[in-house]
């Protein structure tokens, strides 16, 4: 068979594997945070854009949460302040919390904005801020104290954790046919604005949104096994095993802790994609392999 019928043949075989997929998500909601290496590299960046407009097109309503961590530390690092971290959280007194709000909510949000516009969709940039979509707290953080003492609180100044999501701007931007693009800000009922971790906005927001898909980025394949294999398609109770195990640890923790919230609260299934994948959501939406793991609520099949 020559190279000009194979690969029409090839290009079918894709969208016709695409076809059930699009009928299955199209209405819904997909939350996506967007992170790591597909925020910093160009051709990923693109498309990156492009999978979302697509997205927007066959239907789907994506609403992405994005990081914005280097970044921050480059801006800061620029005006002389140095980074500081606590149990990897960043310690962020007023001034890195002005830097946070210019930094995720201008420089980020609206380069990401301008992306999804210039290939076709309808972006709109947002922080948690705005119409008080992202309610928030300061984050406590301890750390052991002396023998048979109390646990010592630690202060990391403006880091907070989600109290509340507000839907009612969500629903009139889908109803509308824009993208929201939203910025990990959050304000307490005082007016105090806080830097949130990305996953747990975007987990907060697909839990509200009663989205049928949570996709969070990141640089790595997934979970990985003890061997390095892929692992994909787990209940919670598999989840929750493997962290005991130790084969969930460090850095992966967080993501995994929240993919679980998720899917206990009504997300049809969370995903753990790698971003440094070309066209990472598409194939992870579309295709009947994807490429990250895939965690699902319900019981596992025997």
């Amino acid at each position: 068979m020559t190279t000009e019928t194979t690969l029409p043949n090839q290009v079918a075989q894709v969208l016709t594997e695409a076809l059930p997929y699009i009928r299955r998500f199209h209405g819904k909601t997909v939350v996506v945070k967007y992170g790591g290496n597909a925020m910093v590299d160009d051709a990923l960046k693109r498309d990156f854009a492009r999978d979302v407009v697509l997205m927007k097109l066959v239907g789907i309503n994506p609403v992405i949460v994005h990081g914005g961590g280097p970044q921050i530390g480059s801006v800061l690092e620029r005006i002389g302040k140095k980074s500081e971290f606590v149990q990897g959280m960043r310690v962020t007194d007023s001034e890195t919390m002005d830097v946070v709000e210019m930094v995720l909510g201008g420089l980020v949000n609206k380069e990401i904005v301008s992306l999804i516009n210039t290939h076709g969709g309808r972006a709109v940039g947002l922080s948690g801020k705005d119409g008080g979509l992202i309610r928030a707290e300061r984050m406590t953080l301890t750390q052991p104290g002396p023998a048979e003492q109390a646990p010592e609180i630690i202060d990391i100044g403006h880091v907070g954790e989600v109290t509340g999501v507000d839907p009612a701007l969500m629903k009139l931007l889908d109803g509308a046919d824009f993208i929201p693009v939203i910025a990990p800000i959050g304000v307490d009922e005082k007016g105090i604005s806080y830097n949130i971790n990305a996953d747990l906005v975007a987990g907060h927001l697909a839990q509200t949104l009663k989205a049928e898909k949570l996709i969070l980025m990141t640089n790595t394949a997934g979970i990985l096994d003890g061997k390095g294999e892929l692992l994909t398609g787990l209940n919670a109770e598999r989840v929750r095993g493997l962290i005991t195990d130790g084969t969930i640890h460090g850095g992966m923790l967080p993501k995994v802790d929240c993919a679980l919230a998720a899917v206990a609260n009504g997300v049809a299934a969370a995903t753990i994609i790698d971003g440094r994948v070309p066209h990472a959501l598409l194939l992870e939406l579309f295709t009947d392999g994807g490429v990250g793991t895939l965690i699902h609520g319900e019981a596992a099949t025997p």
